[in-house]
């Protein structure tokens, strides 16, 4: 049985943002490799940090939509404390980053 965790809806919108994604860090290597400005390749990778980072937020807004909220609602209290822990911690890596 495939278990479906809250992006599955949007699963090929997000395979496609990461494809679009892969392409601008290749695009960046030919640029390293091309001996391209500096300033250049720093506003690609700059533009490439923030889509991932977008993409990162798309998916802990349906974590907690979805996975913390089915935890919460099922009424057993450490799943829902997990489930909040989880995304707490990936919030915390997300500023860091």
């Amino acid at each position: 049985m495939t278990e479906h965790h809250g992006y599955t809806p949007q699963k090929d919108a997000l395979a496609k943002r990461m494809k679009r994604i892969e392409g601008q860090v290749r695009g960046i290597g030919k640029m390293i490799d091309d001996d391209k400005y500096c300033i250049d390749i720093l506003t690609q990778v700059s533009a490439a940090t923030a889509a991932l980072h977008a993409v990162s937020i798309n998916l802990l807004e349906e974590h907690i939509a979805h996975c913390v909220v089915d935890a919460a609602s099922s009424g057993d209290d450490d799943a829902a404390r997990k489930k909040i822990e989880e995304a707490s911690a990936a919030i915390a890596r997300l500023i860091k980053s």
